[in-house]
């Protein structure tokens, strides 16, 4: 699959069927987060993989709309620093996540994220290190309808809805 049809036909998957994604695929999904680009080559992140379904359950009442984790095959947990130290680590801890977000896709692998609204909860269920943060998570598993979702009514906005040459 070509980066664009992935980016063209991913959907947040939020039902996943009871297949257990094999180790290999979650090795390649967490190494293409990995990859991504940072700022200054700093890879300010830290992927925490989790397959124990009582975990995931207990991590998906940490954020309002995480339900889809208990669900999962798996998940994976970002931490970084602290990102009020430094303004790219929100935006490198994203661009990871996406990375890996596409990479699924392309094993056939849906995924969403998960806002965590208590990080000190998640801290103790992980044993994340005091110098760690974390506010989001990635759910992961085959989709439990084998055919994509349609984009929703109305779509995305158009590219000249968004897009200012030069100037707004």
């Amino acid at each position: 699959m070509h980066v664009t049809e992935a980016i063209r036909t991913k959907r947040a998957t939020r039902q996943f069927a009871a297949t257990p994604v094999p180790d290999d695929l979650i090795r390649q999904i967490v190494d293409a987060g990995r990859r991504a680009q940072s700022s200054k080559n700093t890879q300010p992140w830290h992927f925490v993989v989790v397959r124990d379904r009582e975990r995931m359950k207990e991590l998906s009442q940490t954020g309002t709309f995480a339900s889809h984790l208990a669900g999962a095959a798996f998940g994976v947990v970002l931490a970084s620093p602290d990102p009020a130290t430094r303004w790219s680590i929100p935006f490198d801890v994203g661009q990871a996540a996406a990375y890996m977000q596409l990479a699924a896709w392309e094993l056939g692998v849906g995924s969403c994220i998960g806002s965590i609204y208590e990080p000190d909860k998640v801290r103790a269920l992980l044993g994340l290190p005091a110098d760690q943060h974390t506010y989001v998570f990635l759910s992961f598993g085959y989709p439990a309808d084998s055919k994509p979702a349609p984009a929703r009514r109305g779509g995305r906005r158009a590219v000249d809805d968004v897009v200012h040459w030069e100037q707004w």
